[in-house]
């Protein structure tokens, strides 16, 4: 009698201790889901950024480039913005495609909803482009800038609005100086740039600058609302690709369409043979202009995809100081205190969103050394 008891004993034992075990592993993936942030992460946000801003700076400079040397075609500047879309296949093929949600059951959301989601970022992406074409072609880059910088404003209001973001005193303080920084290149303005254009252009630019600030501010949120709800069973790098390639493509066809309805496409050859510095210098302006502009859309995206649509804003507008200060060697523009003052409080604005970053990123490791269950950041939200 004694043998099947210590035989039972020795069942429950072990039934006690796989239970025990497999509780260990749950709250072992719970802290391991709230790691703070490795070297890894921190690498692609510089990428990212680095790809926002440079991309930015570069697509805006070879957009005034154009304009200046003779193009005239609004529906072409916009095209040459959305096009370059094909270099991006390899990066999207050779992605690896492995889900960090792969041990998991989620539903995926159908075809048809994905390609609706694709098709309205597509049309909300060419009407910003056009809209910022309009705007480059009758303002000044000085002015472009200040405007473009009040997509912050409406990035956070649908922010607020669409993700309940919260606003920490760093975060309140960046936002505010990155602000500040690109309102004041309005004073550095040479105002007899203004003659050159007349009131019922520069007012058209004027507010179809702020309106592609407005898309460009509601494209963000959206773009981090689909990864949360939509791709929330799929996070991975190979998604960022997917969105700029069918995104891109839609706007490129609507592109397409709008250059042959209105008749642009016409004047393509005698645009090219007058363009001042030659057919071939016209034609590498609109590719160069092509390739700069994806790389800003995927560092755009990627840093929506790693923190937030607020984040990746934040960087969009502190690259902003920066095509003025590109424009003093590219275009001999004057440099002057107004535009050094503009870069020290863009820098200062974005050395205090870093630095909740890391005050963020200290809470994490020091919660995750606790054992403790880490609760997501305002600032570092993720997508997932």
């Amino acid at each position: 009698m004694g043998k099947p008891q210590e035989l039972q004993l020795h069942v429950i034992d072990q039934e006690v201790k796989e239970e025990k075990s497999g509780q260990y592993q749950i709250n072992s993936k719970k802290v391991a889901s709230h790691e703070p942030r490795n070297y890894k992460w921190w690498i692609s946000i510089i990428m990212y950024a680095f790809f926002v801003i440079s991309g930015q700076s570069a697509s805006t400079m070879l957009g005034r480039l154009y304009y200046d040397k003779g193009g005239k075609s609004v529906w072409i500047a916009t095209l040459s913005q959305l096009a370059g879309f094909p270099i991006l296949l390899p990066c999207y093929c050779l992605a690896p495609p492995i889900s960090c949600t792969k041990n998991v059951q989620i539903q995926q959301p159908s075809a048809l909803i994905m390609a609706l989601v694709y098709f309205s970022f597509g049309i909300g992406l060419a009407a910003y482009t056009f809209m910022s074409a309009i705007g480059l072609l009758h303002l000044p880059v000085s002015t472009f800038s200040l405007v473009c910088a009040s997509q912050l404003a409406f990035n956070a209001l649908f922010s607020f609005f669409l993700h309940s973001q919260n606003f920490t005193p760093f975060i309140l303080n960046s936002l505010v100086l990155l602000t500040i920084s690109s309102t004041l290149l309005i004073f550095q303005t040479n105002p007899a740039t203004h003659t050159e254009v007349s009131k019922g252009n520069y007012a058209i630019g004027f507010a179809c600058t702020l309106g592609a600030s407005a898309a460009y501010g509601l494209m963000l949120p959206l773009t981090q609302l689909t990864f949360k709800k939509l791709l929330k069973g799929d996070q991975t790098r190979a998604k960022v690709f997917e969105i700029v390639i069918y995104q891109s493509l839609v706007a490129t066809l609507a592109a397409i369409v709008g250059l042959f309805t209105s008749g642009e496409w016409k004047c393509l050859s005698t645009e090219m043979s007058e363009f001042e510095l030659g057919k071939f210098s016209y034609v590498m302006t609109l590719v160069e202009t092509a390739i700069a502009s994806q790389f800003f859309v995927v560092g755009a995206i990627g840093l929506i995809f790693e923190v937030s649509s607020l984040f990746s804003n934040a960087i969009s507008v502190l690259g902003l100081p920066v095509i003025p200060i590109l424009a003093v060697f590219f275009f001999h523009d004057r440099m002057d205190a107004v535009k050094v003052v503009a870069m020290v409080l863009a820098i200062w604005g974005f050395v205090s969103y870093v630095y909740q970053c890391y005050l963020e990123n200290n809470n994490s490791k020091n919660e995750c050394l606790s054992g403790s269950e880490v609760s997501k950041s305002p600032l570092l939200e993720e997508v997932g």
